[in-house]
């Protein structure tokens, strides 16, 4: 019979390509998510019935373990970058972090794989930061065997980064861009797929792996290749970081005013001050290349899906080559 992978969170960004590579690599995949009902496209990523979303609120024990039943290899990519109501970053990443390694370990399966982040600590002065780096302890403490990814900042089709600047370059000819000088090392969503499926399948040792693209790009940087693939001329205007924080700050309270009705998706004072660190691949840790991968490029794979923001859309090129043809 097939292996059988849990993946909690497996109806997200990065946990949907997990779930394609590993039914593609003939696992069955238990997809836990808290609403299945939405996470039908799941299915479609294998044979009928090899990809399954099942309910699980992994806030609580007696749910978490009903979706790790007779698992082979338990993976964890749940995350949260806002507080919403009940899940915030001490218990989705910290607590429930916790909560699946211990019920892994006490079930006796055999890979665990965690999705944490670079810059996880646990004596960062960001929330965000502190609950991944206490998640990796609490996932330690129980599972010493696991594989730990840590992705830099992820790109992919549906990411909310590049296409969040994307959407910025509509509104006007100046870009305001937070932490501009900030350094990240945007990593391919479906390389990370990979890392993850490797780690599942045996292949990579434990220990904690860095994970980040081939380029190190500032801010300004990334937003000026998501000016040029979309073809609009548009300034970008670096905002210090006390303007950064104060501009959180005005997001943040507006969210609490409302009691959470209106969910703070354009920048928080604690993803002000992640702005402050670096957020790139360490010296000296393992990467992909221990896991014999060759990361791609987000100059090679941007441009496929940014297209959307081009002034004409997917016609934009068509309408440019239109204007070189002569009247007769």
């Amino acid at each position: 019979m097939s292996r059988l992978v849990t993946i909690y969170g497996g109806s997200g960004f990065l946990g949907r390509q997990i779930a394609r590579l590993m039914a593609r690599d003939g696992w069955r995949v238990r997809v836990a998510c808290r609403r299945p009902n939405l996470a039908g496209v799941v299915r479609t990523y294998g044979n009928v019935g090899q990809v399954e979303p099942v309910p699980c609120n992994v806030r609580d024990d007696l749910s978490v373990t009903a979706a790790m039943m007779d698992a082979d290899a338990v993976i964890n990519c749940v995350g949260i970058m806002v507080r919403q109501g009940r899940n915030t970053f001490e218990a989705v990443q910290d607590e429930a972090a916790g909560r699946i390694a211990r019920i892994s370990a006490q079930r006796g399966v055999p890979h665990f794989v965690h999705v944490s982040a670079i810059g996880a600590d646990p004596d960062s002065k960001s929330r965000y930061a502190a609950s991944k780096g206490r998640g990796e302890a609490a996932v330690l403490a129980h599972r010493p065997d696991a594989v730990i990814l840590r992705p830099s900042v992820i790109f992919g089709p549906d990411d909310k980064f590049f296409n969040r600047i994307g959407s910025m370059t509509r509104l006007g000819p100046i870009l305001p861009l937070p932490g501009a000088s900030a350094e990240m090392q945007p990593v391919y969503v479906e390389d990370v797929a990979c890392a993850a499926l490797k780690a599942a399948s045996g292949v990579a040792e434990p220990g904690i792996y860095e994970l980040g693209g081939p380029d190190v790009m500032t801010m300004r940087e990334i937003a000026r290749l998501v000016v040029d693939t979309t073809g609009r001329r548009r300034a970008i205007l670096g905002l210090p970081n006390w303007m950064a924080g104060i501009m959180g700050g005005v997001f943040d309270a507006v969210q609490w005013v409302t009691g959470g009705l209106v969910t703070n998706r354009i920048i928080t004072r604690d993803q002000a001050r992640l702005l402050r660190v670096p957020n790139r691949v360490g010296t000296g840790v393992k990467g992909f290349a221990d896991l014999g991968i060759e990361p791609v490029a987000a100059s090679a794979v941007v441009p496929g899906y940014l297209w959307r923001f081009r002034p004409s859309g997917q016609y934009d090129a068509i309408k440019a080559s239109a204007k070189n043809l002569r009247e007769h």
